[in-house]
């Protein structure tokens, strides 16, 4: 292997130390020398990892994760050295390996794992491992949600956040690793205040928290302050102070805050009426989110290919184009939009088999309005044998839905006894739900019924 002839031979010409070989491989900007050295880091790494030393196993599966160097990225090889590493009870690598596992990088994702070894590497008083942890519980992966307990653990970070026990490389990581996990503790505890999550609600507290950490500049929580100005949460509004604050966090590039600055200008909230500069602001973001959203579309991110398919479709921030529209849809996991181009053959040729095809699809991963297309698809015979019990079954799940024209059509069935026997009563209850959310057709069809 070249790399390693060469490093063998400036050992033996230079009659250098490997302390001096890696002091003076470091100081090179030759993108060779940098390549070496970090084969050699690798093949240092590689076999003290071979001899179950832990935290060289947590190197060299940092190695594979993140590649570069003259190392290939490989999920797979890093996770299988983490879990060695996590087994042999390395506080770091527990925390990686629940990373693994909650997101499935190396291994299949299994969010239930992913708690079991943040919990792990938590009860070792790893911080980066009681954030991800608070956020599990808060959002109910992997583990029961559970407010409280969330709360518990983002208050623990927020009050010990200068307690961080990660041995990072250097100094200079671990400093900013320290700040970004108390930061984000903070903002939450903050959020768990306003909302009451966890914790008696009290906005005051939410608002004291996220003004300390505005004044520190962050811009997420200058936003937020900005946000508690113009609602009057936790203080009285000032619209004024909401503006500036909008202005100061659009500035370090938050896009919310951007939004609201819009809307600032739109209606003169704290500033003269602008609404020219409030459509350039509107345009830039629209801009950016385009941006973003293709980015994320590229890499497979499915709801961003869900929403730029939308965005092509309406025309929001590009110009219309159905094509481009089915093209992003189809990508993207929600099949009800394929259904519906397939359907009215919008960017396609239009075939109502293949659009039914989708519907189904989507309907049986309960998006309710492909629900309803599938029951009036069974209902009325299109392109497929009509079916008036499919029809009833599929029109019941997205009536219980809240969509106005199955409660109609399911009301019309228990009214004539199709797919389901006849019963004028819940003919009537779905009727008077369908009027209640504006159906004029059931509105003549109740005042019949009740003649």
């Amino acid at each position: 292997m070249i790399g390693k002839q060469f490093i063998n031979q400036q050992v033996l010409e230079l009659n250098q130390s490997l302390d001096d070989l890696i002091k003076w491989l470091s100081n090179q900007v030759n993108p060779q020398y940098v390549y070496l050295l970090g084969l050699l880091y690798y093949e240092l790494f590689l076999k003290a990892s071979e001899n179950n030393y832990s935290f060289a196993q947590v190197y060299l599966g940092k190695c594979y994760y993140d590649g570069g160097y003259g190392i290939e990225c490989n999920h797979n090889l890093a996770f299988n050295w983490f879990q060695k590493s996590a087994e042999s009870g390395n506080i770091i690598t527990q925390f990686y390996l629940g990373n693994c596992y909650e997101f499935g990088i190396g291994i299949a994702q299994n969010t239930i794992k992913s708690v079991y070894w943040y919990q792990k590497a938590a009860n070792n008083e790893n911080t980066s491992a009681k954030f991800n942890l608070a956020n599990c519980y808060q959002f109910g992966k992997g583990v029961d949600k559970n407010g409280k307990k969330a709360f518990e653990l983002i208050k623990d970070l927020a009050e010990k956040g200068d307690e961080l026990e990660l041995k990072l490389i250097n100094q200079k990581h671990l400093n900013y690793t320290k700040q970004l996990l108390n930061i984000g503790a903070q903002y939450n505890l903050g959020n768990c205040y306003q909302l009451g999550k966890g914790v008696d609600k009290d906005e005051k507290k939410a608002f004291e928290l996220i003004k300390d950490l505005a004044g520190k500049g962050n811009a997420d929580a200058q936003f937020k302050l900005g946000y508690y100005y113009d609602k009057g949460i936790g203080t009285e509004v000032n619209k004024s102070e909401a503006f500036e604050l909008y202005s100061i966090a659009t500035e370090k590039g938050n896009t919310n805050a951007q939004y609201n600055l819009s809307k600032c200008y739109q209606f003169g909230k704290g500033v003269d009426k602008n609404e020219k500069k409030a459509v350039e602001l509107v345009k830039d973001l629209a801009g950016k989110a385009l941006y973003w959203y293709q980015k994320a579309a590229e890499n497979g991110d499915e709801v961003a290919q869900n929403n730029l398919g939308e965005w092509y479709e309406l025309g929001k921030g590009v110009n219309k184009d159905e094509i481009k529209a089915f093209e992003f849809y189809k990508k993207s996991a929600v099949s009800g939009y394929i259904g519906e181009f397939y359907e009215l053959g919008k960017g396609i040729r239009q075939n109502e088999t293949r659009a039914f095809e989708f519907y189904k699809k989507s309907a049986d991963q309960g998006y309710i309005i492909a629900q309803y297309k599938v029951g009036y698809i069974y209902n009325y015979g299109i392109q497929i044998v009509i079916d008036k019990e499919k029809a009833f079954n599929y029109f019941t799940m997205a009536a219980k839905g809240g969509n106005v024209d199955a409660q109609y059509n399911l009301a019309s069935l228990y009214e004539r006894g199709e797919g389901t026997e006849k019963n004028v009563e819940n003919a009537i209850y779905w009727y008077k739900k369908a009027a209640e959310n504006g159906c004029q057709e059931a509105e003549k069809g109740l005042n019949l019924l009740l003649k």
